[in-house]
């Protein structure tokens, strides 16, 4: 029996998620939490192998919890599953330590695939996606401003353009916020832009939110 952890925020997808995850007879939900924090206290005292994670919940979010869910002691697979069919999100996701990455909009049999793949220690890729990817992510001169971020910087890049302040994601973050004004002035650099206007047209030209 593969046990299956629901990290999501919204309560009618994580009830179909379950819903689809009860049909089958190989999977069983064990767990469930609607942030990233309820993640990792659920994960402490709930054994599973995979973690199937929406990667926009509040607080920590889902890429900010790939490394953490990597550096436990006997990790379950991360499956990322997410509104966004970005390439970059994708690869970001997967280096950072994901096993698998799904979109919200793919067929409801590829998810169960993808969890058993997962879980039996392979990758998954939504098949679409994966074809971009190549193209996409590949040694091209092509990529985005925003695939020259580190991981921090996305994260403080994500809750910026959130209308999150500096002291906010401080303390989201757990560090100082002259780190994070540091971090505001690179990727600011990095993406050409003046203001956090500019971010949030950005990211949206982007389809990063």
């Amino acid at each position: 029996m593969i046990r299956v952890l629901v990290a999501e925020d919204h309560t009618i997808v994580r009830e179909g998620i379950k819903q689809l995850i009860g049909l089958a007879k190989d999977l069983q939900v064990v767990g469930e939490a609607c942030n990233g924090e309820q993640l990792m206290e659920t994960l402490r005292h709930t054994a599973c192998e995979v973690v199937l994670l929406d990667i926009s919940m509040p607080g920590v979010n889902g890429l900010e919890a790939i490394p953490r869910i990597r550096a436990l002691s006997n990790p379950p697979a991360v499956l990322v599953l997410s509104m966004h069919d970005e390439a970059q999100m994708a690869a970001r996701a997967l280096k950072i330590g994901a096993a698998g990455y799904a979109t919200k909009d793919s067929d409801p049999a590829l998810l169960l695939t993808a969890i058993r793949k997962v879980a039996a220690g392979g990758r998954y890729i939504d098949p679409d996606l994966a074809d971009r990817m190549v193209f996409e992510v590949g040694l091209t001169d092509s990529r985005p401003p925003h695939a020259q971020l580190s991981e921090r910087e996305f994260s403080v890049f994500e809750r910026l353009v959130q209308g999150e302040g500096v002291n906010e994601i401080a303390v989201h973050l757990s560090i100082s916020s002259k780190t994070v004004s540091t971090h505001k002035a690179r990727l600011m650099q990095k993406l050409g832009s003046h203001s956090v206007a500019d971010l949030v047209k950005y990211a949206m030209e982007h389809k990063l939110v």
